[in-house]
């Protein structure tokens, strides 16, 4: 033994995290591919990414799934797309994540089934739900029914799984979304715990859990949070999350055992920093944010996901993806980190840190709590309002220079990067193709589902049985199962539900959030401003009108938001009516509000498809001098495309100056109106 080993300092290894991917793409069958290479390469979980139809509750042949099917994950549709994408993966052995939440009860049903059918015992399950509607209608934006019954949803899978799957976790309270939506530490942890507050609530006051039971469902209840790139205070965050709750779980719900109260957390690491510029340098952003949640022992990840480098680019390859596993393998297994306790125990600025973010989170939480709870807050806008005022007031930081980002706004100069000398090989493409194809498939399970091999029982019976459980007051679990063997598709479930709950649109916060950037004279905005006054008196309006629409079933609306409010603090008059919209209803809505300019707003992939249908149907209105500008993920070669086809102007995660963009989208609408440039100086 050398003296830096010395048995005080030493204790038992730690066994490593569960090391998972977030993967899933094209169709069930590349999908399990995919998921077989990765487990073969030391992975020792799976975490499934959906496409966003199957997340949002459409089947692939919905006018809204147009241009998303398979984009952004797999399209699991029926009970036939489950048992492709886990065909020859034992379930009973595996430890699976799925990142589902409107349709998250439905998703569970299929893949009980599918695990039935290996033969596997199902109390022996493990995995998780992510389930956590809040942060959807705050953030992600694949929420479907109004909060009311999204809550009895979460509760009945909750109930459903203690008594049934005792091994699953069925919710994953997700604060992730809302650091990507702007939230600072305090308010991820706040909402986070608000919404746990309010979950909780609804299951014990539900009538369908003992109270020798209430341990056994906190101790399921698990968290998916985010690490940014400020390491130390994202590791602090942590330790501030496992304190508050303990001390809620103990003190509001009584819990006496300390293992039920443990705090139980995944991480994906922060995407939000990745960058578009220098993306190389997105390994070093990677590996500090997973040290975030690694280095305390006390307040360490039981699982972990890491984003590829190449995130702001594109899908991620496989190779990409295996670079980021081997990341978290060098560090469980090279180094010594998992050899020792706690290494900041006795630290005082760690102390000092832990103990403001409890307090400073418990006065956020207490606010909630005074309106009504979580979902109060949701439906008043006062959550959203505070996360698009947050985001905006870094997006300003970022834009004065007063918060730094290597390759963006500082030490911008770089040599040639081999790593995307060749963009397009640099990320992977999802064939057009294959949305037909999955299409196709779909319309002959629906005309073959009831027939050898499958003999399912006709669905029609087991989807009002849904309706009917849905009107009362039951689980709704036992009828979706049903559902599940009778092979009724994603759509039909959903929709089922859609005929008895309805559906909600989320307040967007774009009215009521703050000025971030102020017009000082002698400013950017200040300038951007005149020069939307000036536009305005040439076309002989009151008042520049820009439509910022987001097409498709993209619900990252953070960009979005943050032109709308940037557009607004500039002299115009925005119209945005939030996310989800066909190319039909925001080009209708253009041409009603007399706008001068469009602004398209897509992450997903989707942007081939869906921003020439609006410039076609513009033109078909009659409206083709409305000049129209793109902006989201979008490869350069895509960017040609879409500027050949007529878009005015493309932006990407690259154009971090909003008040830039702004200026840029004032120029455009002169040059479509055949008015001279301006020169506003700043």
């Amino acid at each position: 033994m050398t003296e830096r080993q010395t048995p005080r300092e030493r204790t038992e290894r730690d066994r490593p995290w569960l090391m998972r991917t977030y993967a899933g793409h094209s169709t069930a069958e590349a999908s399990n591919e995919l998921y077989r290479r990765n487990l073969a390469k030391g992975q020792t979980g799976l975490s499934v990414a959906f496409d966003l139809p199957t997340q949002t509750g459409y089947d692939p042949d919905h006018v809204l799934a147009r241009g998303e099917v398979g984009r952004v994950g797999v399209p699991v549709s029926h009970l036939g797309d489950m048992r492709r994408l886990f065909q020859d993966i034992p379930l009973e052995q595996m430890n699976t994540s799925m990142t589902i939440n409107a349709t998250a009860m439905w998703l569970l049903a299929l893949y009980q089934v599918v695990a039935e059918e290996q033969g596997a015992d199902i109390t022996k399950l493990q995995g998780t739900t992510q389930n956590d509607i809040v942060k959807e209608y705050l953030s992600r934006g694949t929420h479907v029914f109004p909060p009311v019954p999204s809550l009895r949803l979460t509760t009945d899978m909750i109930c459903y799984t203690v008594n049934n799957i005792p091994k699953w976790n069925p919710i994953n309270i997700c604060s992730y979304h809302l650091q990507e939506a702007g939230a600072t530490p305090v308010q991820e942890i706040a909402y986070a715990m608000s919404t746990a507050i309010a979950v909780l609530d609804a299951v014990f006051a539900s009538g369908q859990i003992r109270e020798d039971q209430k341990g056994d469902v906190v101790a399921r209840i698990s968290f998916f949070v985010n690490a940014g790139v400020r390491f130390v205070e994202e590791m602090c965050k942590m330790r501030a999350f496992g304190r508050i709750w303990d001390r809620i779980t103990r003190e509001r719900y009584g819990i006496e055992n300390p293992k039920h109260r443990r705090f139980r957390y995944g991480v994906q690491v922060n995407s939000l920093g990745l960058t578009e510029a220098q993306p190389e340098n997105n390994i070093q952003r990677i590996v500090l944010e997973m040290l975030a949640v690694t280095l305390s022992k006390d307040a360490r990840a039981r699982a972990v996901q890491l984003p590829a480098w190449n995130e702001a680019l594109g899908l991620p390859r496989p190779w990409d993806q295996q670079w980021s596993l081997r990341m978290q393998q060098v560090l469980a297994y090279e180094s010594d980190l998992l050899e020792y306790a706690d290494i900041f125990d006795g630290s005082h600025v760690v102390e000092a840190k832990v103990a403001q973010l409890v307090e400073d989170s418990f006065a956020e939480i207490d606010r909630i709590e005074e309106m009504g709870g979580a979902m109060a807050a949701v439906e008043s806008g006062y959550l959203k309002s505070q996360l698009v005022s947050s985001h905006a007031e870094r997006r300003a930081r970022i834009e004065s220079g007063d918060e730094k980002i290597v390759g963006v706004n500082i030490f911008e100069s770089t040599e040639p990067n081999p790593l995307t000398a060749d963009l397009d090989a640099a990320i992977q493409t999802v064939d057009p193709a294959v949305e037909a194809r999955v299409t196709a498939a779909l319309q002959e399970w629906r005309d073959t589902r009831y027939q050898p091999p499958f003999n399912h029982p006709r669905p029609c019976k087991a989807l009002e049985g849904l309706k009917e459980a849905a009107k009362g007051t039951g689980n709704l679990m036992a009828a979706t199962l049903e559902c599940a063997r009778a092979g009724v598709t994603t759509g039909e479930w959903a929709g089922a539900l859609r005929e008895v709950f309805g559906e909600f649109r989320a307040p967007t916060g774009v009215s009521s959030a703050p000025v971030a950037v102020t017009a000082e004279e002698g400013t950017a905005m200040a300038a951007v401003r005149r020069k939307v006054e000036l536009t305005a008196r040439d076309l002989g309006v009151g008042k520049l009108r820009f439509l910022v629409g987001k097409p498709g079933l993209d619900g990252h609306s953070n960009g979005a938001e943050q032109i709308a409010v940037r557009a607004r603090d500039a002299g115009f008059e925005v119209v945005y009516q939030g996310i989800r919209l066909t190319p039909e209803e925001i080009v209708t809505a253009a041409v009603a509000e007399d706008v001068h300019g469009v602004g398209l707003s897509i992450l997903s992939g989707s942007h081939a498809q869906l921003v020439p249908d609006v410039l076609e149907r513009l033109r078909e209105a009659g409206a083709a001098d409305i000049p129209v500008i793109a902006g989201g993920i979008i490869p350069n070669a895509d960017a040609e495309l879409l500027r050949s086809a007529g878009v005015a102007a493309v932006f990407t995660p690259k154009d971090f100056d909003i008040t830039g963009i702004i200026g840029r989208i004032v120029d455009e609408i002169r040059k479509a109106n055949k008015l001279d440039p301006l020169e506003v100086p700043a």
